[in-house]
């Protein structure tokens, strides 16, 4: 697909009443001056999320595009349904309850997207500033970070952060399984794109509850962090020299070096 806006927002929605209108609201007006787009999958909300899009949709027909899943099939899923009818060359993912401060995207875009010389940038991670979720869930994040950097040697340090702005052709390269959005780092360098993190917001919940409960949590990290570290231990794809790909012009360029 050749892109044809500059930044399309994803954001995946489940039973998310009260915060959809205030999140499009909050970007329309920090992406002011930029081509853009958001793009929004409802995955198969019971609340009134499904009516909020419509009428969002409805007031920004121009820039919003809604997807509805059938069934539910958790965020990983929602994200590659989005990515489908993306059309930017960037894309920012965030969570749908507010959380993620869209400010912190108009600044970094500003400061590391315009004035270009990006190379092989693939990824910009949000790393929480400072986190409004207790202090168990801190502990949570914290031991399952460090377990998860010393198995796949990623260096992410906040790999539960939602904000994540992207190459959408490197995030268009990933491999898709339930709970990929955990990885994106790791996913990422195994594609040779680069990573960088930089410090974001982190916001109180607006309006409902925390969909992700300990033990669920728990039991599928676990079993996802095996299947990508076993991933990761396969191999890199290839990269053709003859592609427009900043990891080509790079790879050509150390193998000169090296010769």
């Amino acid at each position: 697909m050749t892109p044809s806006r500059d930044l399309s927002v994803l954001i995946p929605f489940y039973n998310e009443a009260g915060n959809v209108l205030p999140l499009i609201d909050e970007i329309h007006g920090a992406l002011d001056g930029i081509d853009y787009e958001i793009v929004c999958v409802n995955d198969c909300s019971a609340d009134s999320t499904a009516a909020e899009l419509a009428e969002a949709q409805a007031q920004s027909p121009d820039r919003v595009i809604v997807r509805t899943h059938v069934q539910r099939a958790g965020k990983s899923a929602a994200l590659m349904t989005g990515l489908r009818a993306v059309n930017g060359r960037w894309t920012q993912l965030l969570d749908g309850d507010g959380q993620n401060d869209i400010a912190d995207t108009r600044r970094l875009w500003d400061e590391i997207i315009v004035p270009g010389n990006l190379g092989k940038l693939g990824l910009i991670a949000g790393k929480r500033k400072s986190r409004n979720d207790s202090g168990f869930k801190w502990l949570q994040s914290r031991v399952a970070n460090g377990i998860r950097r010393f198995m796949l040697r990623d260096d992410a340090t906040d790999t539960g952060c939602g904000w994540k702005l992207m190459r959408t052709e490197a995030f268009r390269e990933l491999p898709y399984f339930a709970s990929m959005h955990r990885f994106l780092p790791t996913l990422m360098k195994r594609a040779g794109w680069d990573v960088r993190e930089e410090r974001v917001n982190d916001r109180r919940r607006w309006h409902g509850s925390s969909k992700y409960g300990f033990l669920g949590r728990l039991g599928a990290g676990i079993f996802d962090l095996f299947g990508v570290f076993w991933l990761v231990r396969r191999g890199q794809p290839g990269i053709a020299a003859e592609w427009d790909d900043p990891r080509a012009a790079a790879q050509d360029s150390d193998a000169k070096k090296s010769s």
